[in-house]
């Protein structure tokens, strides 16, 4: 008796075999033996139940990836997530349904190196992060492979072919769906004339032999995804839309193929066609739409430069940009695009950032300043020095969390998808009932009533309201320079009534410059003490640390430690030294008469063990659109809070004339995260808005956390959004939008909810039949997608 490979499906061999869900199951090899054996060792059996087909055939396991444990292969495909792990992106083209993820995520994630992995069914990208140190690269391909999925690192191009053959598939389908439809439909109105007018037995049953030709491919290729949907559905013992939609068509084209053989009844083949077509063109639109976002994304990435100009010894040699490494001097011609980030070594222009931040004003470039991969040179040629290339870019970084906030499913979808799944039990059991009546009043009519009750009422557009909305609008908020990061921020951000600030570095620029030196200590002068700090502050990413940049120091600091909201300390040339507030550096010293109380600068003292060591006075701007976004919030009817580390008189005097309803000084991040707790206990909803460093405590405690935009450190912000463009009234679009998309959900809601109020008893009375019942279902979802894609024009 000749059996079949229990993985791969080819011809099996009875000396490869192996015991899975306690049955001797034969193989065709030794590869696919061995990924078996290793899915049950692992105690993943159940992926056995679930697949929805036979996997590809497994090759042999080998030593072919030892060669991506070289530094030189690894620096183009993996990026540090922190000291220790790291991030690398497979593309594994033999993923073929949810069972497959489910598989490689709990298979990897019972590797103790393995920190996290996250598989895109859809994309068939898996990200994975890990311990390289415990796991070679070459045995995480190994441990892929040992499953069956054979992974090459995931590249623009390798995903533009994956999702180049998502479309060919769905399009081949929907030919082939439009084609026995308008076949089907010609025959069909023979059928129907001769219906009314008299038609011999003979023709009709030829007429009829014609229809089921052009209906099988139909039914049998193009309608395979709502089958194998709906398989996956009945086998978790869940239902879905197309279940109904599944049950329609078998029993449709059940009835039609025996009234054919009969040669007695009525054929619906026309119906099998026409709305397995206006199904899948309404999905396909439905798809083109949500994957809008994610192909912007990779739009993004692809703009970057094949080639970069390198400076060496005085000349400029075109080079491969994969070959271009942090500390190389790049030569950036007018208007063309930063192929990577970096800082301005030499001359000055302006740059497009609109890409990264939505900001289409240029932004001025000088000697010193950054500039970000994907951004478009000005007018002026200029020489930068690389910073960061390929994932660590601040561009990449970006679109990697983009990826990541696309893979969570908020709260609203979770619950439309509950509300679905009860409402497709409820159109089952109405089905029911009117097949029921209809049987008992006019059976000849029973069949296609019920069919139509079935698909008319499929709830597609119940599903597809809420997540076709908040996808719109997350894409309209990173056009808008507000980076989404958490799967809850565009459903709370409408419910924001309290807005909580920081003060330096969010209401103020950032931008700090030494006003005053008072030295204590004669044995120190001016410079000495510059010098010191500046060696200290080349350890922080604080903007306070901003204003010592240019201060040149010998000695570096060593043993330095960063103390949150309070200030750093380390030893410089064999002392201790602290910098930051009093009651850090020196608690019980007292400011020397040469402070002014009037003075309105930021006071930071420096000391070590014996004492006081000098004083220092920096002062800071007010960002120009602090006033008008303030009034804008409570023109809005949203309180307003200004907490700050800086001493209470300051932050008086900073106030003043500003619209803040709560202002408070000398607050340690523990303060804070008080304070916004108290006041969430009161029922408030709060929206904090810091600058991601000291901010931290109270950042993750927040309702929604905004952090203010640094480059360099996108990868460890952990709030639920990012301000990429550094200018506060995006905050008021961010509102603006988050408060449309609710309203373009509830107005979905309502269509699908009444859509489906008014067509059940239009179907149940017979008078919708079942190919308008398709154009129907399909009509309503379109209605769904089109308002959704509104947000992204408001």
């Amino acid at each position: 008796m000749a059996h079949s490979c229990f993985h791969c499906g080819l011809p099996a061999h009875e000396q490869y075999s192996a015991t899975v869900d306690g049955e001797l199951r034969n193989f065709c090899c030794v590869g696919c033996q061995a990924v078996a054996m290793a899915i049950v060792e692992g105690g993943l059996g159940d992926f056995y139940q679930y697949r929805e087909s036979t996997n590809p055939k497994v090759k042999e396991v080998s030593q072919a990836y030892l060669e991506y444990d070289l530094n030189e292969v690894q620096a183009d495909i993996i990026s540090r997530v922190s000291q220790s792990t790291f991030r690398v992106r497979f593309y594994l083209e033999s993923i073929s349904c949810a069972a497959c993820a489910w598989l490689i995520e709990n298979y990897l994630g019972q590797t103790e190196a393995i920190s996290r992995v996250s598989v895109n069914a859809t994309t068939q990208i898996c990200t994975i992060e890990w311990d390289k140190s415990k796991l070679p690269l070459s045995s995480l391909m190994h441990k892929l492979e040992l499953i069956g999925y054979s992974p090459r690192p995931a590249s623009s191009q390798a995903a533009a072919e994956g999702a180049s053959n998502i479309q060919r598939s769905h399009l081949m389908r929907l030919g082939v769906a439009g084609i026995g439809m308008m076949q089907v439909g010609m025959v069909a109105v023979a059928l129907y004339a001769g219906g009314i007018q008299g038609i011999e037995s003979g023709w009709q049953g030829f007429l009829r032999w014609v229809s089921f030709v052009f209906a099988t491919p139909v039914m049998l290729y193009s309608a395979q995804p709502f089958f194998y949907s709906a398989w996956r559905a009945l086998k978790l013992k869940s239902l879905n839309m197309d279940v109904p939609v599944c049950i329609a068509l078998v029993l449709a084209y059940g009835a039609s193929i025996y009234a054919t053989l009969t040669n007695t009844g009525e054929v619906y083949f026309d119906s099998v066609s026409m709305f397995t077509f206006f199904l899948l063109l309404g999905r396909y639109l439905e798809m083109r739409a949500r994957h809008s976002n994610q192909n912007k994304s990779q739009h993004n990435l692809t703009l970057l430069p094949l080639t970069a100009q390198k400076v060496q010894d005085s000349q400029q040699i075109t080079v491969p940009l994969k070959s271009v490494k942090v500390g190389d001097t790049l030569h950036i011609e007018a208007g063309a695009v930063f192929p990577a980030d970096g800082t301005v070594k030499a001359g000055s222009t302006t740059a497009d950032e609109s890409l990264l931040t939505g900001e289409s004003t240029p932004v001025n470039k000088t000697k010193g300043n950054s500039v970000i991969a994907g951004s478009v040179n000005g007018d002026t040629a200029v020489t930068i020095c690389v910073t960061a290339v390929g994932d660590n870019t601040a561009l990449s970084v970006i679109e990697n969390l983009v990826d990541e906030a696309q893979q969570q499913k908020p709260a609203q979808v979770a619950f439309a998808d509950k509300i679905a799944g009860k409402f497709v039990a409820a159109v089952l059991v109405v089905s029911c009932v009117v097949g029921g009546y209809w049987l008992w009043q006019d059976s000849s009519r029973a069949l296609w009533v019920v069919l139509s009750v079935l698909v008319i009422t499929c709830p597609c557009a119940l599903s597809l309201a809420t997540p076709a909305a908040l996808t719109a609008g997350t894409t309209k908020l990173r056009e808008q320079g507000f980076l989404v990061r958490s799967k809850h921020v565009l459903e709370t951000l409408a419910k924001i009534n309290h807005v909580v600030f920081d003060k330096t570095g969010t209401l103020t620029a950032g931008q700090f410059s030494i006003e005053q030196v008072v030295c204590v200590r004669e044995s120190f002068d001016e410079g000495s003490v510059l010098t010191l700090v500046a060696a200290l502050e080349a350890h922080s990413r604080h903007p306070i640390a901003s204003a010592f940049k240019h201060i040149p120091f010998i000695e570096p600091a060593s043993q330095v430690s960063v103390i949150p909201g309070l200030g750093i300390e380390g030893d410089w040339m064999g002392a201790r030294y602290k910098f930051g507030k009093k009651e850090f550096a020196a608690e019980h010293a007292d400011f020397p008469p040469a402070i002014s109380s009037n003075s309105t600068g930021l006071w930071q003292c420096l000391a070590d063990s014996d004492g006081v060591v000098a004083w220092l006075c920096l002062s800071d701007t007010v960002r120009p659109e602090t006033a008008e976004v303030l009034n804008g919030l409570q023109a809005q009817g949203l309180r307003t809070s200004l907490l700050s580390g800086d001493r209470q008189a300051n932050v008086d005097k900073f106030a003043l004339n500003l619209a803040l309803a709560h202002q408070a000084g000398d607050i340690l991040p523990q303060g804070k995260l008080a304070y916004v707790n108290e006041h969430q206990q009161a029922g408030d909803t709060i929206m904090m808005v810091g600058d991601g460093i000291n901010d931290a405590p109270v950042l993750s405690g927040a309702d929604v956390s905004v952090a203010m935009p640094k480059a360099t450190e996108l990868a460890q912000i952990k709030s639920d959004a990012v301000l990429l463009n550094d200018n506060l009234h995006t905050l008021l679009q961010a509102l603006a939008t988050a408060k449309t998309v609710q309203a373009v959900i509830r107005q979905n809601l309502a269509w699908a909810l009444l859509y489906n109020v008014l067509a059940l008893p239009a179907a149940a009375m017979g008078l919708i039949p079942p190919y308008l019942a398709a154009a129907g279902m399909s009509l309503s979802s379109l209605v769904v997608v089109i308002n959704s894609l509104r947000v992204a024009r408001t």
